[in-house]
């Protein structure tokens, strides 16, 4: 409007291409009289803008909560109906519900809640958790702080008895500190949505939203971005952009000064600087919205009463505007609705043994916590795809501790840190469970709290109790002593230290043992963990390894198809399988499903889900074309399925998986016979359509086709092998490797799968390169990463500047190399990490290591050419400087022959390949120096 009178006064429209740009309102209305004066023949346009002003005022308090309404019965306060809850909760529990120490924390955690004002977020995440349970969502036992509860433990929130394992509910709710409570609440990811879905129909549509967050311009993209709009080629940005270290926190203008190139190249190059001063003014701003991934808001009236509102074009994906702090700062209450994979895990497990066992039903929160053969398990360190146990870092840990009761899993989780690996404190803690050093305790008071972890203090809440205990704080305000540890702020410690030492020596306590256990308590408060949160997770990698230890088929199973679309993962856990004695058996479209499963001969059977280029429509056409009857050739399999699901890319990728090994064909043959497959069940439909048939009225049957195969060589085991890396990423049914085995145990020091730190000792590996990757060094230089696969286990290696330029040219995917170097400790992923100092191809190996080539002989081998098909296979790699011997044998003597040289070779794979393919392995040796 005003830059419509601002052209009106100046003879232009607001239409009209020739008026110029400049005349906007911002320049010609300086103040509200000039305003009015413009507008002084349209007076309502000025009332009409003040009253739009009046109703764009919103005033909102701020430090108040704002919950939704849960429905309480007719006469009864929400306080009164959550007391009633929690009893009859408690009363589902029988082995507490009439114990006093339970009844007396339960109503202690009663008044502190309802005094609060918090009876009825308790009583919302009750409801949902009851629901998801009651509708067979699995739910995890408790995550976070929250665990503490005994209100949420008999309401169901939770599945970790407090008491039992000495856990807080001041750490979770604490009544000095007045703030909301926050249970993060862990679902299974399959039935997550469904319980959002439930919220949203039972508080309203327009009550619930999810939680927005918002993307911002990081360095690397920022510059991507800029060079795209600017029409820079792809090359000239990608280029530049990765000359930005990839670090936490990294800026443009830290990049600028740490990477010597990327500043040569500001100052050199025009283009550059443009594009990258642009990209300095737009960092760090918002680029794109998203969804929190657990975040969901339930404001108790319309949400638009409380906050703005996002969605898509279409209307779709409503979440608010502000994100999850704005949002809480307003007084809206966030629930935490996360996704748990390994509750996905469970699940399909405990449904897979109940189908193969008659039905049989497992609670998984009733197992007993003392089962010898888990325990077993954990000790023997096979805790692979086990929850929180099963990294590199995390077996060492559980094979020098030895855990033998739940309060060791418990432990393990708190102890698996950086902070107290570091610290010592792991070490004293071993050693004081297995009685290489004295269990001590700062004072005799702090025994009952301190015995559990043997006099080390390793958990938040022995921090709390300590002070409870020994100083006199309520818990209320232990837990602010705890937080003020935690955030070491000198003010506030030299405060609590005053209070501390005065309270324990009003207690009996000497002020020199008050102030050394002060300083104990604050050096470990840095360290502490949540034992809550360790608790509730040590239960589910309890439950993940007594399913392994009892089920191991079905658990494998159902963890292979939690992450059957990550190779590297499947790989491992492939490798795990042969490690427990499960055979998996390759896929087949005669028996699998989209995932992984148990066969009555307790197999696992390789689900079509996890190859590539199959997508689910494809699948679901197979399974439902296999539903009456199984397919009996390629031909049959064509005539029955949806040939618009099942194309030819999906049929080469099955055969080449061996999904149709079963027709008892060989792959090559069904591939070569797949064009004719195709076009007959393409005519046969087509006939079908028009209303034609056999002359006879007769449909052929597949079997009366399935001979029609075109006939060919079997492919090698190297093609074999290299389709199913192709559709499966990995070998199912072999390992290239396998060929050269006898020849690398020779040389290396051990299998990936057994690679430890041997205290800078150098050690030598060999497997092929599945992944490689290259970067520029700060210094320009250019160095790699490398992912070595030996069928045990895969490791990603460094490989340095020098060590790169030395072999660059045999670092290739699919190679096999041997490589030198020292194992270490990711300190960060807890696994182990390898550095080359040397990497050699294993021809090369071979050859610098080799004393010569022995070549087995017998007389009655001696006919039929078979002395010129030697020489023809030898004279192509002579000239080098490996001796050839050749041992001679007949019926009552044997010779050393050892060739002249002229018969030096070089010992190649194609070499080795056709001499053993000739005279069979046992009769062609390679002798090492």
């Amino acid at each position: 409007a005003h830059e419509a009178r601002v052209c009106i006064h100046q003879g232009y429209t607001l239409s009209d291409e020739k008026r110029p740009r400049q005349y906007t309102a911002r320049q010609y209305l300086k103040s509200p009289q000039e305003m009015v004066a413009l507008f002084e023949d349209i007076p309502e346009a000025i009332a009409n803008s003040v009253e739009i002003a009046k109703r764009c005022n919103y005033h909102h308090d701020l430090g108040k909560n704002y919950l939704p309404d849960y429905p309480v019965p007719e006469g009864m306060t929400i306080e009164d109906y959550l007391c009633q809850a929690s009893q009859k909760g408690m009363q589902e529990r029988p082995a507490h519900s009439t114990q006093e120490e339970y009844q007396e924390r339960l109503k202690i955690e009663l008044e502190v809640i309802n005094k609060m004002g918090f009876a009825g977020y308790f009583l919302i995440v009750a409801d949902f958790i009851g629901w998801a349970k009651a509708n067979g969502i699995p739910v995890g036992p408790g995550r976070g702080s929250g665990a503490g509860s005994l209100v949420a433990y008999a309401l169901g929130i939770t599945d970790i008895d407090p008491l039992r394992y000495d856990l807080l509910f001041e750490r979770f709710l604490n009544p000095e500190r007045v703030s909301m409570p926050d249970f993060d609440v862990d679902f299974c990811m399959e039935g997550r949505d469904r319980v959002i879905e439930y919220v949203s129909d039972t508080y309203g549509r327009e009550s619930v939203a999810q939680i927005i967050t918002y993307g911002t311009m990081a360095a690397k993209a920022v510059v991507r971005d800029v060079g795209r709009v600017l029409a820079h080629p792809y090359g000239f940005v990608d280029k530049l952009a990765k000359l930005i270290p990839f670090e936490l926190g990294m800026t443009l203008d830290k990049a600028l000064d740490d990477e010597e190139e990327l500043k040569r190249r500001y100052h050199d190059e025009e283009d550059v600087r443009t594009l990258l001063d642009l990209a300095r003014k737009l960092e760090g701003i918002t680029r794109n919205a998203g969804k929190h991934a657990g975040g969901v808001v339930i404001a108790p009236s319309k949400l638009t009463d409380f906050v703005a509102l996002y969605c898509e074009e279409n209307g779709s994906g409503l979440v608010t505007q502000y994100d999850k702090d704005d949002v809480e700062s307003i007084g809206l209450v966030k629930f935490d609705f996360l996704g748990l994979r390994t509750l996905t895990i469970i699940d399909w497990a405990l449904r897979s043994i109940q189908q193969a066992n008659n039905d049989l039903e497992i609670d998984i929160n009733q197992i007993p916590l003392d089962d010898a053969k888990t325990f077993d398990l954990l000790k023997d360190c096979i805790t692979t795809a086990v929850f929180q146990l099963e990294s590199r870092g995390m077996k060492d840990l559980i094979n020098r501790l030895q855990p033998d009761c739940f309060e060791d899993i418990i432990a393990l989780v708190a102890l698996f840190r950086p902070g107290p690996l570091q610290s010592g404190m792991v070490d004293d803690f071993i050693d004081r469970k297995h009685g290489r050093s004295a269990v001590e305790y700062p004072h005799p008071d702090l025994e009952p709290i301190l015995s559990p972890t043997y006099g080390v203090i390793l958990y938040q809440e022995q921090v709390m109790q300590i002070a409870q205990v020994l100083a006199g704080y309520t818990l209320g305000g232990a837990d602010l002593l705890r937080r003020a540890m935690g955030k070491k702020k000198p003010e506030e410690m030299a405060k609590q230290r005053t209070i501390f030492t005065d309270g324990a020596v009003q207690r009996g306590v000497e002020k020199k043992t008050a102030t050394y256990i002060f300083d104990l308590m604050e050096k470990f408060a840095g360290y502490g963990f949540n034992k809550s949160h360790s608790a509730a997770y040590a239960l589910i990698a309890y439950q993940t390894a007594w399913l392994k230890a009892h089920y191991p088929a079905h658990f494998m199973a159902a963890v292979l198809s939690s992450d059957m679309d990550n190779t590297d993962k499947v790989v491992m856990f492939m490798e795990e399988c042969r490690g427990l004695g499960l055979k998996v058996i390759p896929p087949n479209v005669n028996i699998s499903g989209y995932r992984f499963v148990v066969n009555p001969s307790g197999e696992i059977t390789y689900g079509l889900g996890a190859i590539k280029g199959v997508g689910e429509s494809a699948i679901e056409a197979v399974i439902q074309g296999r539903s009456s009857g199984d397919y009996d050739s390629l031909f049959d399999l064509c005539r029955r399925v949806d040939l618009r699901k099942v194309n030819r890319r999906v049929m080469e990728s099955l055969i080449k998986s061996g999904a149709m090994d079963g027709f008892c064909v060989e792959r090559s043959s069904i591939l070569l016979s797949l064009e004719a497959a195709l076009q007959s069940a393409e005519q046969q439909a087509r006939d079908q359509a028009s209303g034609q048939n056999d002359l006879f009225g007769d449909e052929p049957s597949g079997s009366a086709i399935a001979m029609d195969y075109h006939p060919t060589e079997p492919w090698s085991d190297k093609i074999r092998l290299q389709g199913e890396k192709d559709t499966l990423g990995l070998y199912l049914t072999g390992h290239p490797i396998e060929r050269y085995q006898d020849e690398l145990n020779r040389f290396i020091s051990f299998p990936l799968v057994a690679v430890r730190p041997m205290s800078d000792k150098t050690i030598r590996v060999a497997g092929f390169i599945v992944a490689l990757r290259t970067m520029q060094t700060k210094r320009g230089d250019r160095m790699a990463f490398i992912t070595l696969d030996d069928r045990t286990a895969r490791m990603e290696m460094a490989v340095f500047s020098d060590v790169y330029e030395c072999s660059r040219s045999i670092l290739q995917k699919d190679h096999l190399v041997l490589v030198e170097g020292e194992v270490s400790v990711d300190e960060y992923s807890g696994g182990y990490k390898m550095n080359a100092r040397n990497i050699t191809s294993l021809e090369d190996y071979r050859n610098k290591t080799a004393q010569c080539l022995k070549i087995v002989l017998r007389k009655e081998e001696m006919e039929g050419g078979r002395l010129q098909a030697i020489q023809q296979m030898l004279t192509p790699y002579t000239g080098q400087h490996c001796p050839v011997v050749v041992e001679y044998m007949n019926e009552g003597a044997k010779a050393r022959l050892p060739l002249g040289e002229n018969w030096l070779v070089r010992l190649s794979d194609d070499l080795l390949e056709n001499l053993t393919g000739l005279l069979g392995p046992e009769n062609v040796t390679v002798i090492p120096r």
